[in-house]
């Protein structure tokens, strides 16, 4: 037992695991010399040696048996075999063995995540995830010239972008400020690089963008001497390459500004630095060139290039200058040729037939249907719009030169359209010929009638317009049956012909059935919402059946859409004035005055409204600016003169009834007011002369002769007995005159009953109480109609209250009245014709 060891409580009964001989640790072959050498050498071909200290995995381990129980020598005989290492002829190193503080060779082992290296106790993590985030990168440091350099021309090319944004949005001032902006971050860039010594890599293609940005802002701004200037630098540097070109832009501005010579310089000097191979360059130039020639009034020479762009690359536009230039030098036979030229002018635009879609072809169909209403298509329309705006202004001005009469001129023209690719266009100028007879106020109307007539079984719309333009015809001529039958023969050619269906509300307008006439109006405006005729007369229609609300709901709407039209405001305030609202009719006045300042009628209307509200000042300053531009205005007059009588100031109101005097000479009341006045300032000579004379005109009328009485009395004249003489005859020949009337109503009133004796009782008493009520009418307007006439024999108390409000005293000396205002209403619902904005017979 002496032998035996037992293994104390502090020993580790499993030391010596991790154990291993550093001579296997395959991670350092690489660097040991001694193995590279055998390697190299036939030492490697040596037989592998053992390991120094060889072991197994079971040394220093009691084995189990089956029979679970072992005896004490076995125990001692594995306890000294645990401090002995076991031999191996392989040479196999031991598991988990670590000697020197090495690590031992690992397998496939490494890929899964464990590690020799790894200490007791450490977590398993093949990802690193207990390591953290991965540091951030790092940045790059700005404080190098590069960078900073880079950095500014980011800046530069932004302000550059949202200056040429901001002309785009049109805020012209912020695009302006932002190209300045540019150009100071240009110029700091530049002093950047050469103090940096980078002299030689200036950016040119950014300083030639801020520059030209630049200076096209300052043109945008009207600032064009700056503008100039800053041309001027880039066309002066020469490194930048094709800055000739800018000279183009540098003539449109001296063009602006009227300085046509410097423009053609400039425009010529752009032409020579521009090569023959940008052709269509060349051509735009060269019409500006033609076209300041136009301004200067040197047609030849504008006809030298337009004539050798048309030959060379023949425009719309082109030709239609041409044309203008032969018609300014009045060269008849230049002008047909033009006009040839003009016609032949193909326009690129392909046949409208590839737009109609095949009935069998689902497919195609779709596809049609895209493209028919897109971008391409739009520009084609419009290219064919402005061809034939040119076209048919052109036959217009040169139909009345080339040929004898305007008549022949434009057959010419209408055949030539005939026989070229603008077919369609006939129609249109024969119909313009028609119209252009009657605004050339050749009143030949049978000539344009006649031509009119000839489109009556063409196509549907041209027969609409055609008809429509010869139902207006009749409608001025107010042969209404013709213009209600050609305005139904319009209609049934095209329902949807807004003038049309406003023409046949006006025939039907005419004969009062207003609720029928609306009904056309509303359709018209259904067809063409923004047909302004239709709304007009739908507002004058609903103000006839009394509708004012919805009267005035048209012409709000009107006014939204003609801002300045005259006839609009004057419909809403005498509508307002119908509404009893006075004050939005004034204001609605006080508007269209800014439009039309001079208009007698809107002066006198407004004083009229300030009348009426009592404000006598404010009527008195328009009344006095309606008179001043009118002076010939009766009601105007009228009021001046009550005016001055009502303030005492009475001579200033005889030169208001001396110019009605003038005015109306046959009318003897504004010669006694003249008379009047006189004698209620106290100038009693004069108003004496005034009572002679008006007695010499008027010797039988009673007013003046009892003014001339009593003048005659308080002056101790010998005239007064004669005065009073024929005083006496005047009054007996009036009491006669009146007895005739009298007896005569009596007589008609008798001769009535003769005439119903026959009737039933029942039937003789409604004659007569009809026959007197009709006979005291009669004899009221007769009395009424007498005592209007001039010369009448009625005293001027007589005259009718209607046309002055103005009484005057008898002889015995009762104290004189002073005259009232009753300015007479302007009758704002005037005729029809004479309302209405009209049709467009004339569409575009």
């Amino acid at each position: 037992m002496e032998h035996v060891h037992l293994a104390a409580e502090e020993d580790d009964l499993y030391s010596g695991y991790n154990d291993y001989n550093p001579t296997f640790d395959s991670e350092e072959l690489d660097n040991d010399a001694g193995f590279q050498q055998a390697v190299r050498t036939s030492h490697g071909r040596r037989p592998p040696m053992t390991a120094k200290f060889p072991g197994t995995a079971i040394g220093g381990r009691a084995l189990g048996t089956s029979f679970g129980v072992e005896s004490s020598f076995g125990c001692e005989s594995r306890l000294l075999k645990s401090r002995m290492p076991m031999a191996s002829s392989m040479g196999r190193p031991m598991t988990g063995a670590v000697q020197d503080g090495a690590a031992r060779p690992m397998t496939a082992v490494r890929a899964a995540g464990y590690s020799s290296a790894m200490t007791r106790g450490s977590t398993f993590d093949p990802l690193g995830q207990s390591k953290g985030p991965a540091p951030p990168l790092e940045g790059k440091s700005e404080d190098t010239p590069d960078e900073k350099v880079k950095i500014l021309e980011k800046k530069v090319n932004d302000l550059i972008e949202e200056s040429c944004l901001a002309h785009g949005h049109g805020d012209l001032q912020l695009s302006l400020d932002r190209a300045k902006e540019a150009g100071r971050k240009e110029r700091a860039l530049v002093r950047q690089r050469e103090q940096s010594g980078n002299a030689d890599h200036i950016n040119l293609d950014l300083t030639y963008s801020v520059l030209f940005n630049l200076a096209t802002q300052y043109a945008n701004n009207d600032m064009y001497a700056e503008a100039l200037n800053t041309y001027q630098v880039i066309v002066k540097n020469k490194m930048f390459s094709n800055a000739g070109r800018l000279k183009v832009n540098m003539a449109n501005i001296h063009f602006k500004q009227k300085n046509y010579p410097k423009a053609i310089k400039l425009y010529r000097m752009a032409l020579d630095q521009i090569s023959n191979s940008h052709k269509e360059m060349r051509i735009k130039i060269m019409q500006n060139i033609g076209v300041v020639f136009i301004r200067m009034g040197q047609y030849s020479d504008a006809i030298t290039s337009f004539e050798h762009i048309m030959s060379e690359c023949p425009n719309i536009k082109t030709g239609f200058n041409l044309i203008l230039c032969y018609y300014a030098i009045g060269d008849r036979e230049r002008m047909k040729k033009a006009f040839q030229k003009l016609i032949c002018v193909p326009l690129g635009i392909d046949e409208e037939d590839k737009y109609i879609p095949p009935n069998d072809d689902t497919h195609a169909n779709l596809v049609i249907e895209a493209i028919k209403n897109d971008k391409l298509h739009q520009m084609e329309r419009e290219r064919k719009a402005l061809a034939e705006k040119f076209i048919m202004t052109s036959a217009k001005l040169i139909a009345p030169a080339i040929e004898a009469t305007f008549a022949a001129g434009f057959d010419w023209c209408v055949d030539m359209v005939k026989s070229s690719q603008y077919v369609e266009l006939a129609n249109d100028l024969e119909i313009n010929k028609a119209i252009t007879y009657l605004r050339q106020r050749d009143f030949n109307q049978l000539e344009a009638v006649e031509t009119l007539k000839t489109f009556e079984k063409k196509d549907s719309r041209v027969k609409s317009a055609a008809a429509t333009n010869l139902s207006f015809l009749y409608f001025l001529e107010k042969d209404y049956d013709q213009a209600d039958r050609y305005a139904d023969l319009a209609m049934t050619a095209d329902r949807y012909n807004p003038a049309a269906l406003i023409n046949k509300g006006n025939t039907v307008f005419v004969k009062k059935d207003y609720e029928k006439a609306a009904e056309f109006y509303k359709e018209a405006l259904r067809n063409d919402s923004s047909c302004t005729e239709a709304l007009y007369n739908l507002g004058l229609t609903y103000k006839r059946l009394g509708r004012l609300e919805e009267s005035l709901d048209c012409f709000l709407k009107l006014h939204a859409i003609l801002r300045n039209s005259s006839q609009v405001m004057w419909q809403l305030a005498n509508l307002f004035e119908m509404l009893e609202d006075p004050h939005q009719a004034i204001e609605w006045l006080m508007q269209l005055i800014t439009v039309t300042p001079t208009d007698p009628q809107v002066l006198a209307k407004l004083g009229e409204l300030y009348d009426s509200e009592g404000d006598k000042s404010q009527a008195f300053q328009y009344y006095q600016e309606s008179f001043r531009y009118f002076p010939s205005n009766i009601d105007v007059i009228e009021w001046l003169g009550a005016y001055y009588i009502d303030t005492q100031f009475c001579e200033k109101a005889i030169q208001y009834f001396e110019r009605a005097t003038l005015i109306q000479p046959t009318q003897v009341k504004w010669q006694l007011m003249v008379a009047s006045c006189y004698r209620r300032s106290g100038n009693y000579q004069k108003a004496l002369e005034t009572y002679k004379d008006i007695h010499r005109k008027f010797p039988e009328n009673v007013e003046c002769l009892r003014f001339l009485v009593r003048l005659c009395t308080d002056m101790g004249m010998k005239e007064v007995q004669d005065y009073a003489t024929k005083l006496k005859k005047v009054e007996k020949m009036k009491e006669i005159r009146e007895q005739r009337v009298k007896s005569a109503r009596e007589g008609s009133a008798r001769g009535t009953r003769r005439e119903g004796s026959a009737s039933s009782e029942v039937d003789i008493k409604a004659d007569s109480g009809h026959s007197s009520h009709g006979t005291s009418a009669k004899g009221e307007r007769l009395s009424a109609k007498m005592r209007a006439l001039p010369g009448s024999n009625e005293p001027y108390e007589a005259s009718s209250q209607r046309d002055i409000d103005a009484s005057y005293v008898d002889p015995l000396g009762a104290p004189m009245e002073r005259p009232k205002t009753a300015a007479k209403k302007r009758n704002e619902e005037d005729e029809f014709a004479d309302e209405e904005l009209g049709d467009d017979l004339l569409p575009e």
